[in-house]
Parts: C-alpha cells; sequence; structure tokens
C-alpha cells in the first residue's frame, strides 16, 4: 500500500494577527504549491528526499523534520500500546525553506498526516494537531500553529486559547485572489523574530488588539470592506521590512493600485497581496514577476484559499 498527502502553502500572521491567524492558499492554474509526504511498507524505517529545494534540506536523514514526525507518531502509538510497522517515507520539497510560506509546516503536516493515513486514522485530528504543535516548536523554539493549523484543515483559522480546540475557522471573503510572490532568497524564522522589539508600548498593545477584534468581527458579518481595511501589522512589519529587500518599493506600488491589503507572508520573505477581481491580480503577479524576484528560484503565484488543507492524492 502506498500513500501519498499533500499540504498546502499558508500565510502566518495574515498581518493583523501575530501567531493567531493563518491562510492556506492554492495557486488557481493547479500547481502544487505546498509538500507531498509518500509512505509504503519497508522492511526498515527509511526517509528519501527529492524536489526541488530538497537540496536546501539536511543531508542526513535524522535530521530532517519528517524523520522527527516518524519518531513522535511512533511514540505515541507505543504509548498507546499499537504495534508500530516500519516504513518508508519519501518527501517531495516542492516548497523553498525559509520562504515564510509555511515551508516546515507543509513537510511537518504531510508527514503526520500520511502516518496516520497509513495506520488508518488511528489518531484524532485534535491529537494529529497538537502533535504538529510540538513539532514547529521544535523548529521554531516557540509552540505556534498560525501555519500547521490552516495547512491541515484549510482555510483561514483563528488560534484560540484553548487545548481542546487550538484553532477555529472564520468566514471567509468571495471573489478575493492573493497573489504571492517568493523573490527566491531566504529569511529564517528565528533571525525574523530575533529583530522584534522585547516590549511594545501601550498604543502598540491596543491598536493590535483592536485590528484584529475588528476584523474577527468583520468576518462574521461578511464586511468585507472594514475586514480589510484593518489588515494591517504594527508587531512585526515595521521592524522586518528591512530583512526584505524591495519590499517597501513593492508594498508603496501596489498599495497605490488600490488593493485591499498587502503585507509579508509570515516571517517574510514572501510578500503577499489581496485582489477582488482575477485582471488585477494577474496584473500585480506580472509587475511582481519583474520588480520583486531577485533569483532564479523565485516565483509569483496567484492563489485563492485553500478550502480542503492536507489531502490524499489520487493513486
Amino acid at each position: 500500500m502506498t500513500i501519498s498527502v499533500f499540504a498546502p502553502a499558508s500565510i502566518g500572521n495574515l498581518n493583523v494577527g501575530f501567531d493567531v491567524l493563518g491562510l492556506a492558499v492554492k495557486p488557481i492554474d493547479g500547481t502544487l504549491l505546498g509538500d507531498v509526504v509518500t509512505i509504503e511498507s519497508a522492511t526498515e524505517n527509511k526517509l528519501i528526499v527529492i524536489g526541488e529545494f530538497a537540496n536546501k534540506l539536511p543531508g542526513k536523514a535524522t535530521d530532517n523534520i519528517v524523520w522527527h514526525c516518524l519518531e513522535l507518531y511512533n511514540l505515541a502509538l507505543e504509548k498507546a500500546q499499537q504495534a508500530v510497522k516500519n516504513v518508508q517515507l519519501t518527501l517531495d520539497k516542492k516548497m523553498p525553506v525559509g520562504s515564510g510560506l509555511g515551508s516546515s509546516a507543509c513537510s511537518v503536516v504531510a508527514a503526520l498526516v500520511a502516518l496516520n493515513e497509513f495506520y488508518q486514522q488511528y489518531f484524532d485530528e485534535k491529537t494529529l494537531l497538537f502533535m504538529m504543535g510540538q513539532m514547529e516548536a521544535k523548529i521554531s523554539g516557540s509552540l505556534h500553529y498560525d501555519n500547521v493549523a490552516p495547512c491541515y484543515l484549510g482555510g483561514l483559522q483563528l488560534m484560540v486559547p484553548d487545548k481542546q480546540l487550538i484553532s477555529q475557522s472564520l468566514p471567509l471573503f468571495d471573489h478575493c485572489y492573493y497573489v504571492m510572490a517568493y523573490p527566491g532568497i531566504n529569511v529564517s524564522t528565528k533571525a525574523a523574530r530575533d529583530v522584534l522589539p522585547k516590549q511594545y508600548s501601550r498604543a502598540d498593545a491596543i491598536t493590535f488588539g483592536q485590528n484584529l477584534a475588528t476584523f474577527v468581527d468583520a468576518c462574521h458579518r461578511n464586511d468585507k470592506q472594514q475586514a480589510f481595511s484593518v489588515l494591517k501589522d504594527v508587531l512585526a512589519e515595521p521592524y522586518r521590512q528591512h530583512l526584505l529587500p524591495k519590499f517597501i518599493e513593492a508594498k508603496d506600488y501596489l498599495s497605490a493600485q488600490g488593493h485591499l491589503a498587502v503585507g509579508i507572508s509570515g516571517s517574510g520573505p514572501t510578500l503577499f497581496c489581496v485582489c477582488d477581481s482575477l485582471e488585477k491580480a494577474q496584473d500585480s503577479a506580472l509587475w511582481l514577476q519583474k520588480n520583486y524576484l531577485q533569483t532564479d528560484s523565485g516565483f509569483v503565484h496567484v492563489c485563492q484559499v485553500d478550502l480542503t488543507g492536507a489531502e490524499r492524492l489520487p493513486a
């Protein structure tokens, strides 16, 4: 039995929700923007890494996050007194590392969902999501679900301070396009966190809370204009934008074109902008292709929300 699972890219933070909002996205042209993990029975545990960005990962299999996912899942099986089988995992690394698109989350989610499918969905959704959070914390040094939750569950996810829920889906707006521009350079999550201040002013704290609350309220009232009017980042973007060459110029240009929002996806360097028409999204994609990309590995995709999240691919 061979099982393949795809896990999609995601926008962490979504400007207004630092560490508490995440949105799964998929290119409208059908490109698999995310990672694929394939699992099959084997005589011994083995990990193979292929794909465009495989050479950006540790050369030793036991240093790969997918291998750590296997260890975590097997430990959970042992604690549940379930038989553990040997498997071969193949990671097709389609996502650039340090891109701000939830690259590590894609690998983690695809691996754990594939393992769970192999074991006939032995663990429930909440248990699996908790494992995903553990793996993300192992990578970034802090526990946050804003990439793994939308990557796994799809849609727009709000992280809640309740371990029994972890995240809640928020209503979405129709006819929105998300243009994702990865310039082809890397920004480590740790480096992006290190530039943030240790403390924030009372004014910033109030603005952050007010914007996030207004956004969530507007989502539930289907008020697109108000929702996107507060989609602003006061906690991270002011301190991170200097890490992203050409970001400020690109944001100024795109904002002048009347986009609903422009921001940094996750910790960068990917830029995202939100459009309410396909024509405007395609025009912006062409401009970003010419003016934001910096290496041959960069790319631009016009996306919509991925409502499915992680999914088992047809055999």
